[in-house]
């Protein structure tokens, strides 16, 4: 007889593991399945690790800097080689950082929306999946949560074929899903709704930067978005099913084998 798997208890230690992972679906796994099946199945199997990206890292110094001091010094000393130049003083990057640090911590409208417990991770079954989420900030007085986001240009439009319209960064980087998703889990686990925002934070000099809040009616469509893509989502995961390759990411290309030709016109319809 087989035994059920034990489900792995969340922590700050073991959330972004491979095991945590491969037991729970996260925002940033489906829309990782949504880019390539072959890519997501490789990093989940072990097979493939993504090499690390500035950005990435930008990104989460920024987070560190909101959470705590303690957890600001410890970011720093962890990746104190990304950070600083050998011969003194930081990489233009984290010099952005600084300021976009700065820019959010001398604005008290910012500053109250970021208000609230740290880091906090939820787990809900949604869609048929167990989900996992780590909130940036929530205040359970105000029933709110905020996520720090940084950006190129508040104002910037790009071309979605998931919306099929120009949009903005936070619906070109599938952040109306992310807060949906986030809603929805805090709602199975504290029986109340919270009111999801964005603080974000552009790497201009000067920063700019903007609260943004959201019209419910956005979170419909990312519900049946989600509900239409997680029977294929999880038939690939469960291993019924083939991965997809993209042939467009870092993984397909390192792992490319030509077999065949392709002719002028499917270059920019693949």
């Amino acid at each position: 007889m087989k035994t059920a798997q034990m489900k792995l208890k969340l922590n700050n230690q073991n959330y972004h593991s491979n095991e945590a992972d491969k037991q729970y679906m996260s925002v940033s796994q489906f829309k990782s399945f949504m880019v390539c099946e072959a890519k997501t199945m490789a990093k989940l199997s072990g097979a493939y690790t993504e090499p690390s990206s500035n950005a990435l890292l930008v990104g989460s110094y920024v987070h560190a800097a909101f959470e705590s001091n303690e957890a600001f010094q410890q970011f720093i000393e962890e990746n104190n080689g990304a950070i600083f130049k050998a011969r003194g003083g930081k990489y233009a990057d984290f010099e952005t950082a600084d300021r976009m640090i700065e820019a959010l911590k001398n604005d008290p409208f910012a500053m109250f929306a970021l208000e609230g417990e740290k880091e906090q991770i939820y787990t809900a079954n949604l869609f048929g999946a167990d989900w996992k989420i780590k909130v940036d900030s929530i205040n359970h007085d105000r029933k709110t949560f905020a996520d720090i986001k940084t950006t190129q240009d508040l104002h910037k439009r790009y071309w979605s074929e998931k919306y099929n319209d120009w949009v903005s960064f936070v619906e070109a980087w599938d952040y109306v899903l992310q807060m949906a998703v986030y809603r929805r889990v805090l709602q199975e686990c504290l029986g109340q709704t919270y009111t999801p925002y964005i603080v974000a934070v552009t790497k201009e000099n000067p920063p700019n930067k903007a609260i943004i809040h959201f019209d419910e009616t956005r979170f419909d469509f990312e519900y049946e978005y989600i509900e239409m893509k997680m029977e294929r989502v999880l038939e690939v995961k469960s291993g019924k099913a083939e991965p997809v390759r993209c042939e467009k990411c870092d993984y397909c290309r390192s792992t490319k084998k030509l077999n065949n030709t392709i002719e002028v016109g499917e270059l920019i319809y693949m």
